[in-house]
């Protein structure tokens, strides 16, 4: 199997129809999937069309993924269960329920054929006024969030949904929001070990396959944002915590990057640093730069083995994806919505 530099992409795309370039894309393996938003999710049958048309064009089992957490960041809604935030859950402190719900997130994503959730959270909400994580997170103390991020995570993988555990090395007390300003926190590495760590470290003894990376600068560590942080990706998450799976930077539409830095220095510089995967989920012309990013990457006598290694790493998770499941409107229909699901949902509500 010919492992070619762009499977390090997913892209995003506008409609509900996958449009005919990103089809093309996908055949000539200038990506290696998807990400699904909003604008891309109609009826559950339209979206099971869409997923399957996808993977109709790729010559291997795509990368389709999508941000499924609950609460206000919940791509895939009615029919599909509306889930209360999964702070409430956390508090419940129930794990069996926190991994029956993250059960039947996944039982539901796998009916339309998705097969990658970029969750769960295990940011810790250190800072109540944060204003991108709140209630997203499981709680406010690194014990509380391991063992509840953990456990929804048994349960969305049981379903035969890979999970990706975020943001490395944590963004639960940024008072910015990423996706508009390029987040600073001077905590000392005392206090990153004692609260922003632990989840992750215990993610990782969990198993954990794929992680993502924040936008975010620690500057007890690096001046860069640890999406392109050697130190980080490289010194701490690799080395020091002993991670082997799969690193995937957030959106590289993001303005914490995309306002700082050109698309080919945020590939450069995040191969170098460990990134395996680059998310570009929104425009069609630093999807391009990016791909002629990694193009280049690949024939550098330097980043050429990062690149290699980082395919080596993606194709082995790629073969662990499952492929839809052919679903007809009829079985979708009458599988949703879930009565056991929304009762589920509703005891935490």
């Amino acid at each position: 199997m010919q492992l070619i530099p762009a499977h390090l992409l997913l892209v995003g795309y506008e409609g509900l129809v996958p449009p005919p370039e990103l089809l093309t894309r996908l055949a000539a393996g200038r990506a290696g999937g998807v990400v699904l938003f909003a604008r891309n999710v109609g009826s559950p049958s339209e979206t099971a069309a869409a997923v399957r048309v996808i993977g109709a064009a790729c010559e291997r089992t795509p990368f389709v993924t999508v941000d499924q957490e609950g609460g206000r960041v919940q791509r895939l809604k009615e029919p599909l269960t509306r889930w209360p935030p999964m702070a409430r859950l956390g508090a419940l402190d129930d794990l069996a329920l926190t991994e029956s719900v993250g059960r039947a997130m996944g039982e539901e994503l796998r009916l339309v054929g998705i097969n990658v959730d970029l969750a769960p959270v295990l940011d810790v909400l250190s800072n109540p006024a944060n204003p991108v994580i709140g209630d997203r997170a499981f709680g406010r103390d690194a014990e509380s969030v391991a063992r509840h991020a953990l456990a929804w995570w048994r349960g969305l993988e049981s379903a035969g949904v890979l999970g990706c555990g975020k943001h490395f090395p944590g963004h639960g007390d940024t008072a910015q929001d990423s996706h508009l300003e390029l987040p600073r926190l001077d905590f000392d590495r005392a206090r990153l070990d004692a609260v922003e760590l632990p989840p992750f470290r215990a993610a990782i003894a969990g198993g954990a396959r794929l992680l993502m990376t924040a936008h975010v600068v620690f500057s007890a560590i690096d001046a860069l944002p640890a999406t392109l942080s050697t130190p980080w990706l490289d010194g701490v998450l690799r080395g020091e915590l002993g991670y082997r799976g799969v690193i995937v930077s957030d959106d590289l539409d993001m303005k914490a990057v995309a306002g700082r830095f050109p698309v080919a220095e945020v590939i450069e510089r995040g191969l170098a640093a460990g990134v395996d995967l680059f998310l570009a989920c929104r425009d069609p012309e630093r999807q391009r730069e990016a791909e002629e990013a990694l193009l280049r990457a690949a024939d550098d006598p330097v980043l050429g083995p990062r690149v290699a290694a980082s395919l080596g790493r993606v194709s082995a998770l790629r073969d662990q994806l499952a492929p839809a499941v052919p679903v007809d409107q009829a079985q979708l229909a009458a599988a949703l919505p879930d009565a056991a699901h929304q009762a589920l949902a509703a005891r935490f509500a």
